[in-house]
């Protein structure tokens, strides 16, 4: 494989990918449980910013699975992978609003921490296509982030 990324390079970029698709997976699933299960006075507006969020989620993991492929690397894919990757962490029992809310505001900024995480090395590679992934995948979480955060506010 002569992409212009020798393979130790390359190795190092889907580690952080891998890392990256883990907490992503993770944070997806977690996101789609509070939506199943919200209930409270928030519960129509919550219902539908989580859906939301849980299906622009799901897209992007296979978006980054599937850069990690282009390197030439196989993706983890499967529950006991990526509880060894992710950051994340599974909620237990049942949540009121708030706590989903500010779990999810955790879960996003984890998701932004482990993508900036992984620039060093795409960056010392010159690996442009994985930057702009990243850069893409913080700006939404960054987003989200903001908007969940703001429901917590008085």
């Amino acid at each position: 494989m002569d992409i212009g990324i020798n393979k130790k390079d390359r190795e190092k970029i889907a580690d952080g990918l891998s890392h990256l698709l883990a907490d992503s997976f993770t944070l997806y699933l977690k996101t789609h449980n509070f939506h199943w299960n919200v209930t409270g006075p928030m519960f129509n507006t919550l219902h539908v910013m989580f859906m939301e969020q849980y299906t622009e989620q799901w897209n992007a993991l296979d978006l980054i699975a599937e850069r990690i492929r282009a390197l030439g690397i196989a993706a983890p894919g499967t529950f006991a992978e990526f509880a060894k990757l992710t950051v994340i962490e599974e909620s237990q029992g049942k949540l009121p609003a708030e706590k989903k809310i500010a779990q999810l505001v955790a879960g996003q900024e984890a998701v932004i921490r482990t993508a900036r995480g992984v620039f060093a090395a795409v960056d010392k590679a010159g690996d442009q296509p994985t930057a702009d992934l990243l850069t893409q995948r913080m700006q939404i979480h960054e987003k989200n982030a903001w908007m969940l955060r703001s429901l917590l506010e008085n």
